[in-house]
């Protein structure tokens, strides 16, 4: 017998490796992504490949990692000394800024591996098109350089053509280099832990107490879908469009509830699409295991048995599960955020004394990239928070990260210091959280003066459906982008996904939506 005690030790000390691991990774960072924004992800896995801990990091990171690793280990026998490379989306990944290395440990210094590592960075350039590497693409090869999983180190000695291939073909060749470092780091780290944790406590005591573990995890998830009520729960909700063109695009989800099972489908959603919006099925799954979590709540373990009872649905060629070589860049961000407004929507018929409005519905994705005054190409990328939908207990945030994306917000600071640019404005926009017996969460104001020429790309989303209300609340409002040219009187209203040149002096205002109001206002009837 394995005690509940050791159960929830060994929960504990492998989740705690996770979040030392990310520590590591965010300390050692070069980019302000990565060391500012927080934008990665780290894992533990078992010598199955099966999830055993991860840190409180990205959600559509974490969701997806167990595909990627699972891909790994069905094409490499990884060896002492072996790390993988991989930003494949078609591969379990999400999309091509996000490089994930994994790596086995191994105890007693041979095959084979006992546990397996694995750090995700979103690096702020991989190449492609445009600075950023975010681009309104129609072919993922415009969209950076797609590295399949191949080997970073074999026997420890680094693959050399490998990374030189790779780093001619971004930009800002030492922040890319330096993030990769700190990605290496923060595995040495996690396996340095997994090596002290077997050398106290002995591999057989620990694997003993894993299978337990996940059937813990598998008890807690289906205690979370027991409590959903019979039926069949059908919502949609839309993109604004594609990029290309006016008409919105469909996310659509059926909702039912097998006994202790759940089994969501998207099958009716929308085919793929021409631009970025396009999503992998990995990021569909992610999106899905983020909104039965939070259910869950604060303290549970989350691991490859909490999945068990979840079934994702998804059909081939459609936005959800789109079909290679489609660009993906805007699904792992926008299109993610979308399906947890749908599969929200449909829980909140379900149980609409628990669920929340929606969020701000978008991570406000702005990429820019040029020359530094004094010489030198630049590249960045950053998300912007809005509002967090009001729910029955509540009035919900503002200006925060939703969802998907668990990031910070840019320090204005860290921003000027780093690139040629000035932060005129931060504030929260004020009256855009929608109204209701508890109010939606308002978004940001955030603008940009360039010090230098510049491409910038937008995409974003909600600047035209607004986030729904739930229970008699109102919707959020909508989100805007405006530029102002030096020297011109009359602002320019951008489209919410777009390319566009700047100067020194031009400035960009990137109004992000407020969040849904929940509950009839007193007020609504005067």
């Amino acid at each position: 017998m394995i005690s509940p005690v050791d159960i929830e030790i060994t929960n504990k000390i492998l989740s705690s490796i996770a979040e030392e691991m990310g520590i590591v990774l965010q300390k050692s960072a070069f980019s302000p992504n990565i060391k500012e924004r927080r934008d990665f992800s780290c894992a533990v896995f078992d010598s199955r490949g099966r999830l055993l801990a991860q840190a409180a990091h990205i959600p559509v990171h974490l969701g997806a990692m167990p595909s990627t690793v699972q891909e790994i280990l069905r094409r490499f026998v990884l060896n002492p000394g072996d790390i993988i490379i991989t930003n494949d989306p078609f591969a379990g990944g999400t999309h091509l800024p996000d490089i994930t290395l994994m790596a086995g440990v191994f105890p007693d210094g041979k095959p084979p591996a006992r546990f397996y590592l694995t750090a995700r960075a979103h690096h702020a350039d991989i190449g492609g098109i445009t600075p950023g590497s975010m681009p309104l693409a129609e072919n993922i090869e415009d969209e950076g350089v797609l590295v399949p999983p191949s080997y970073l180190a074999r026997d420890g000695r680094i693959n050399h053509e490998l990374v030189e291939d790779l780093m001619s073909r971004v930009r800002n060749r030492e922040e890319r280099e330096g993030d990769i470092k700190a990605q290496l780091a923060c595995i040495e780290r996690g396996a340095s832990r997994l090596d002290e944790l077997v050398s106290r406590e002995g591999q057989d005591r620990i694997e003993a107490r894993l299978d337990p573990l996940l059937d813990y995890g598998e008890r807690v998830m289906a205690s979370v879908i027991s409590g959903l009520p019979g039926g069949v729960y059908e919502f949609s909700d839309f993109l604004d469009n594609d990029g290309l063109h006016a008409e919105p695009v469909e996310i659509h989800v059926r909702l039912q509830k097998k006994g202790k099972r759940v089994v969501v489908d998207f099958s009716d959603s929308a085919p793929q699409v021409k631009t970025g919006i396009n999503t992998v099925r990995s990021v569909t799954c992610s999106a899905v295991y983020y909104c039965f979590f939070c259910l869950a709540g604060e303290g549970h373990p989350i691991n490859a048995g909490s999945l068990r009872p979840i079934e994702v649905v998804t059909r081939p060629g459609t936005i959800l599960d789109a079909k290679p070589p489609s660009p993906v860049a805007a699904g792992n961000v926008e299109t993610s955020q979308r399906i947890v407004d749908c599969l929200l929507g449909a829980l909140s018929k379900a149980m609409p004394h628990i669920i929340p409005a929606a969020g701000c519905g978008s991570m406000n994705n702005l990429a820019i990239g040029g020359t530094r005054p004094g010489g030198g190409k630049f590249a960045y990328y950053e998300t912007i928070g809005g509002g967090m939908g009001a729910g029955p207990e509540g009035p919900g945030l503002s200006a925060v990260q939703v969802h998907m994306t668990n990031t910070l917000n840019t320090p204005v600071e860290a921003l000027e210091q780093e690139y040629p640019l000035m932060i005129e404005k931060y504030a929260i926009r004020y009256g855009s959280g929608g109204n209701g017996k508890f109010r939606g969460g308002d978004g940001i104001i955030r603008t940009y003066r360039f010090l230098s020429n510049a491409r910038v790309t937008l995409l974003t989303d909600r600047r035209r459906i607004a986030p729904y209300g739930l229970s008699g609340g109102h919707p959020g409002s909508t989100g805007k982008n405006i530029l102002y040219r030096k020297g011109q009187d009359t602002p320019e209203k951008l489209q919410g996904k777009t390319h566009l040149d700047v100067a020194p002096g031009d400035r960009l205002e990137i109004r992000t939506p407020g969040g849904g109001g929940w509950g009839k206002s007193k007020f609504d009837d005067f």
